[in-house]
């Protein structure tokens, strides 16, 4: 499915077939590939919403005597993180509730502390790294953030406390900082409190 001119669209259909054909020797005739229309909706490819931006611009060029103005468009290929889809996911993996509130992770209240960071951490890190090519962050962070807090009600359930308390206890730039570090590993050490 795409949009634009269709001479555009065999040129792509044709470069599609040869890249299947030569590195992925995958065989398929051309003719048999049907071009749908998208008019001016988005849609999903690769667990991106994609969208086509088209930016008119105008230019004006002076040659001696003669002004022309030159009116341009730029088409961007704009990809935005699916959200909702996202978040239903992780509610699928009891990460947060169906409307997006963080909960803990029972399962994990029994592992170690490094252990249930360093899990929490490559959850993030892997959704960072996949959805490190969009142009809207804000989705990204609000995951981000949905994960931070369910790593922190989950080390709270461990110790029986609550969130807020770990966070105080702990400042809560350190999950911040686990999180937005690539290669830093941090290891807690909790002293017990009676």
């Amino acid at each position: 499915a795409s949009r634009g001119a269709c001479l555009m669209m065999k040129k792509w259909r044709y470069y599609l077939v040869n890249f299947w054909q030569y590195y992925l020797n995958f065989w398929s005739q051309p003719y048999r590939m049907h071009i749908n229309p998208l008019l001016n909706y988005s849609f999903y490819f690769m667990g991106y919403l994609s969208n086509i931006l088209i930016n008119p611009s105008a230019v004006k060029n002076q040659m001696l005597e003669n002004s022309f103005i030159i009116d341009t468009s730029i088409h961007k290929f704009d990809t935005i993180i699916p959200v909702i889809p996202l978040i239903g996911s992780l509610s699928k993996a009891k990460f947060c509730t169906v409307s997006g509130h963080p909960i803990s992770k029972p399962v994990w209240a029994d592992l170690s502390d490094f252990d249930i960071i360093d899990r929490f951490g490559k959850i993030c890190r892997n959704l960072s790294h996949y959805y490190s090519g969009s142009s809207k962050k804000q989705s990204l962070y609000r995951i981000k953030y949905i994960l931070r807090l369910s790593c922190a009600r989950t080390l709270a359930r461990k110790h029986k406390s609550t969130a807020r308390a770990l966070l105080q206890r702990l400042g809560s730039g350190l999950l911040e900082e686990f999180f937005m570090e690539e290669e830093q590993v941090l290891s807690f050490f909790f002293s017990k409190t009676t």
